[in-house]
């Protein structure tokens, strides 16, 4: 095997070892946990829109056999729409809107896929979705490089120390340049970039990929616009022209391979895991090319499930006793039911269906009856899990987002779940009929953590304010307001770009100081906060409010276990 690669574990081709011998009971257990615990890989897959993330997902599902034919970000109606994008509105406008949980096996292997929305008004469920995975794939566009959303979710990969595996997408678009990638990646993100293969051709001669992990020149052939496995043929590099390569193309291939194994450095895993350095794939998504050698690759690279921080330390996936966090809240996944569902991931000990647990935030115990294993908006009844895996459990309205599920004493596993809106308007129900529709609607929408909503303490206040990241949110909400629960809204855009939670123990609010075009209201917790229009109020209100801390965002008190509450 090449030199490439500075330390290397099991083929992935090959399922992982499986440990034998008689045990006892208790060793046995561990010994499942620890086997099932090497067989995960759990990823989120992000990038700026159009990069083609949601294109790269599907065909992982079609490579994996989840899919006879891969469907289409913007299909005709004789076209299979992508299984990700699932909600109506992703549908008819291409754009994915919410994060997706697909769970499927592959050669042995339990893959959990975490699809995240592109667009940087969606930004905040994609930041949560993160706390959930161990390692992300950017995918990147071959011909417009690291774009600005790239950049910000990168940013935040790198501050979770989250390996991070490279796919530059659309080498059959002009104007893509694989060197002019890495250098970017490397110049722009801060971040090592090594190719682990190397594209043959480029643009409208883009035929295959050159593997430096196995040294085979791999030529793919078109096959019904990329909806169906495409078929390939190999040969190592020296035998491939005369034969599945032109001597030109072979020629070619042979100085761009020395050049890279002469120049590049060779890639390390540790660094890797480390989030200092990239591996690189070349490829495209649309039609294929590169992308089952790229899943086959990322089995053996990704890192399986390790331990995960929280206010009692590190708490390792092998540990005898079951812990998760949800870290993402949908509701009507399934119409017909209209429940709730709350995504878990499984961070340590082995889940059981019908098990008791502790919700740690409050203590209270709740026996599991429900759990589900995810596939979009498919779900099926699951007996167990392991570390890695992502559960659906029905919310009986105890969760909240950034839970912490234990079998032990409470602890709280460490995770942002709140972010600083920026974007604000009032919502009116239009039809007076619908009311009851209408809250119904908002208070489910403000479990999944799509927007704040805000009153001003007023019981007679019918007219909510909606806080969030981005203007998009605004829409899905209207949306889903009138196809989940038949009510149209009006949604009247206001001045304000900020919002800060206020630390009012102790002191009495009707002696704060605003800012004249400021306004005081409270979130769905009761938890005063203050909206301004500009980062001068901020700085008036500080002044005039010398004892009142302000914060982006809620205290972190709502999240503390139950018995460490201040």
């Amino acid at each position: 095997m090449s030199a490439l690669i500075s330390s290397r574990s099991h083929d992935p081709r090959q399922p992982p070892a499986q440990p034998c011998g008689n045990h006892s009971t208790g060793a046995a257990n561990g010994s499942l946990l620890k086997r099932e615990i090497r067989r995960r890989r759990t990823f989120a897959i992000i990038s700026h829109p159009d990069a083609g993330k949601t294109t790269l997902t599907e065909k992982l599902l079609l490579y994996a056999g989840c899919v006879d034919e891969a469907g289409m970000v913007r299909g005709r109606k004789t076209q299979r729409a992508v299984t990700s994008d699932w909600m109506a509105m992703e549908r008819e406008r291409g754009i994915s809107v919410t994060s997706t949980v697909l769970g499927f096996p592959y050669r042995g292997y339990e893959i959990n896929l975490l699809d995240t929305p592109g667009h940087q008004d969606f930004s905040e469920d994609t930041y949560r979705t993160l706390t959930a995975a161990d390692c992300a794939v950017m995918v990147l566009d071959a011909v417009k490089g690291v774009e600005p959303q790239t950049i910000k979710l990168f940013k935040i990969c790198a501050a979770r120390k989250i390996p991070i595996l490279t796919f530059v997408n659309k080498m059959d678009r002009p104007g893509g340049d694989p060197l002019r990638s890495l250098s970017e990646i490397e110049e722009v993100l801060g971040i090592d970039a090594v190719p682990l293969n190397w594209p043959i051709g480029g643009g409208a001669d883009f035929c295959g990929v050159y593997d430096r992990l196995t040294r085979q020149a791999l030529r793919f052939s078109s096959e019904s616009r990329g909806r169906l496995i495409v078929p390939f043929e190999s040969a190592e590099l020296d035998r491939a022209g005369g034969t599945i390569l032109t001597h030109e193309e072979a020629q070619r291939l042979r100085d761009e391979v020395g050049l890279l194994d002469g120049a590049g450095a060779p890639f390390d895993r540790e660094r890797f895991l480390r989030g200092e350095q990239t591996p690189v794939f070349f490829g495209s998504a649309l039609t294929n090319f590169g992308v089952e050698p790229f899943l086959d690759a990322f089995l053996e690279l990704a890192p399986a499930p390790g331990p995960r921080a929280s206010d009692r330390g590190l708490v390792p996936p092998e540990h005898p006793r079951f812990a998760g966090v949800v870290f993402k809240i949908q509701a009507n996944l399934d119409p017909k039911h209209r429940d709730r569902i709350a995504f878990v991931r499984v961070c340590a000990g082995r889940f059981r269906r019908e098990m008791e647990v502790l919700l740690a935030r409050t203590g209270e115990k709740i026996r599991i009856m429900r759990s589900h294993r995810l596939f979009a908006r498919d779900r099926e009844t699951t007996d167990e899990a392991f570390p890695g895996d992502v559960i659906g459990v029905v919310n009986p309205r105890q969760f909240r987002l950034g839970d912490t599920l234990c079998e032990d004493e409470p602890f709280q596993y460490e995770g942002q779940w709140d972010f600083p809106p920026e974007c604000f308007a009032r919502i009116r129900c239009a039809d007076t009929a619908r009311r009851k529709q209408f809250d119904k609607g908002l208070s489910q929408l403000i479990e999944e953590g799509v927007v704040h909503v805000l009153t001003d303490g007023a019981t007679s206040s019918r007219e909510p304010v909606l806080a969030a990241v981005g203007e998009l949110q605004f829409d899905v909400v209207r949306f889903r307001l009138e196809s989940e629960y038949d009510t149209r809204t009006a949604v009247d855009r206001l001045p304000y770009s900020a919002a800060r939670w206020i630390d009012a123990e102790g002191e009495p609010l009707s002696r704060i100081t605003l800012p004249s075009s400021s306004r005081l209201m409270y979130d769905h917790l009761g938890a005063p906060l203050v909206l301004f229009t500009s980062e001068w109020e901020i700085t008036f209100f500080r002044e005039k409010n010398p004892n009142l801390q302000l914060s982006e965002v809620r205290g972190s008190h709502a999240l503390r276990p139950a018995g460490k509450r201040e």
